[in-house]
């Protein structure tokens, strides 16, 4: 549990977007789930999502 606190201490941004990133996959998934997207189709979705995840991240840092 040490090493998480220490991560989350030391890379805010990087935590932030992986929070991030995670809740979006899974919005992502629960809402599109019976659209019937090739896996392909899945994969950009997903990269698109993370990335913009990273975004947010971003913007938010410049707090």
């Amino acid at each position: 549990m040490d090493v998480l606190k220490r991560f989350w201490n030391e890379h805010v941004a990087l935590s932030n977007w992986l929070i991030l990133a995670i809740g979006f996959v899974i919005i992502l998934v629960f809402s599109a789930r019976d659209v019937g997207f090739t896996s392909g189709q899945w994969v950009a979705l997903i990269g698109v999502t993370v990335g913009l995840a990273g975004l947010c991240a971003w913007i938010i840092s410049w707090e």
